[in-house]
């Protein structure tokens, strides 16, 4: 009997260990996660569904000057831009981690990423995402990205 109330003790105490509520940098990460699965399946739908109404879209490139210039996208001509990449060409953005600072209902999660095209190496660089939380879910309100092709570590990651 002491074995049996042992034993319930124990599955009850380990239920309420994996029911906690997702962490917020979790949920961080499902943001940032849904975004790329939406990316990846071409699916506007499910990218726009995780930025906010009025976000920022930029990215940090280089002329082929080598001057370093800021580039502003507006959110529906990168979505239109992705969706209209031909099914026979295919892409994988890797992502090698995520930092994620939170202050209140500000983030910031900064993500290393590998670019591959057609499964050959095309660029790494940062995206930076910058989110709000609105009744208790993220939304990004800016992306900002940086490409280069030197200096990179190809990690591949499947």
């Amino acid at each position: 009997m002491k074995r049996l109330i042992t034993c319930a003790i124990f599955l009850i105490f380990g239920s309420l260990a994996f029911a906690q509520d997702t962490s917020e940098e979790d949920k961080i990460k499902k943001a940032v996660n849904t975004f790329f699965d939406g990316f990846h399946a071409r699916d506007s739908i499910i990218m726009k569904s995780v930025f906010h109404e009025d976000p920022v879209v930029q990215t940090i490139a280089r002329t082929k000057e080598g001057d370093t210039r800021l580039v502003h996208e507006e959110l529906a001509k990168v979505l239109k831009g992705i969706v209209s990449i031909p099914p026979e060409k295919t892409f994988k953005e890797v992502l090698h981690d995520y930092v994620i600072k939170i202050d209140g209902d500000m983030a910031n999660a900064w993500t290393p990423y590998s670019f591959y095209l057609n499964d050959s190496f095309s660029h790494c660089g940062v995206n930076n995402f910058q989110l709000l939380k609105q009744k208790d879910e993220w939304k990004i309100i800016y992306l900002i990205d940086t490409r280069r092709r030197e200096g990179c570590d190809e990690k591949r990651v499947n």
